[in-house]
């Protein structure tokens, strides 16, 4: 049986409805990230003090306890507040306990072998662990794939260490602000390191002279010692203009496309019945 044409009208409108309503989702799933809480605004946080030689800026709250000194032999430069052991510093603490625990539950998208050197690699968003730790020769670069929520949380359930002058390279959108290192001990960062994310050390961080961190230097039991070093909050991306402007405009196409489609149908209804 042929159905008239404005039967055909209001299968085609909903059809094309439904197909708005209903588009497939990506197919892999989002990694979402580690909420630090109050510690995100540390770029320093340790339980027996910082250690400090030389020329250094950081950018960012610090915070320790209970033993809240700044040892400093050098030139010590904050772009913040230095909270010692107060209560925001003992919140914070409670916060990155909360952060450590989620990182370092995550389930695995890749596990390496022993002592695995991330150096010349190139990765996705994704949860990169090693059992024993992580190195990095040279430079690990991070691709974003135009996502600025792209998420990397590696595990290392040792430590973490880099070679001199190697870095963390952030490409294609990729964030410092989502990217996140866990650390089942110390971390050691090799002079001239240009480094990039949230370090969660359950003991203690070591910066070589000369190193970089956009990021944080987050230490639960342990200190954190400095060298020569600058240390800068990372900034979360906000969206384009142009994105949003464009989000905006097919939003409202949709709904104007959807409205004259059931108007449509509607009218076509009315026809078939008269």
């Amino acid at each position: 049986m042929t159905l008239p044409s404005g039967a055909k009208r209001i299968f085609m409108g909903f059809a094309l409805a439904l197909a708005t309503m209903f588009l497939p989702q990506n197919a892999t799933a989002q990694i979402l990230t580690v909420d630090l809480g109050t510690a995100s605004n540390f770029a320093i946080l340790a339980s027996s003090g910082t250690t400090n030689a030389g020329v250094t800026t950081v950018t960012g709250e610090v915070g320790s306890s209970p033993t809240a000194t700044i040892a400093n032999s050098g030139t010590f430069t904050l772009i913040g507040t230095d909270h010692g052991g107060d209560p925001v510093t003992l919140g914070a603490k409670n916060d990155l306990d909360t952060a450590y625990n989620d990182a370092v539950t995550r389930t695995p998208t890749t596990i390496y072998g022993a002592i695995f050197d991330l150096g010349g690699l190139t990765l996705t968003s994704g949860v990169y662990n090693d059992p024993s730790s992580f190195g990095i020769a040279g430079t690990l670069t991070l691709d974003g794939q135009n996502n600025p929520d792209a998420v990397w949380i590696f595990q290392a359930g040792s430590t973490l260490s880099t070679g001199a002058n190697s870095a963390v390279v952030l490409i294609n959108g990729a964030q410092a602000s989502n990217v996140f290192w866990q650390i089942g001990s110390s971390a050691t960062l090799g002079a001239n390191t240009q480094f990039a994310g949230t370090m969660l050390a359950f003991t203690s961080i070591t910066l070589g002279s000369g190193t970089t961190v956009d990021g944080r230097t987050l230490a639960k039991g342990g200190a954190v010692a400095l060298t020569q070093n600058t240390i800068s909050l990372p900034i979360s991306a906000a969206p384009e203009p142009g994105t949003t402007l464009l989000l905006g405009l097919g939003l409202v196409t949709l709904l104007v496309l959807r409205r004259q489609f059931f108007y449509s149908g509607l009218t076509a209804c009315w026809k078939v019945r008269a």
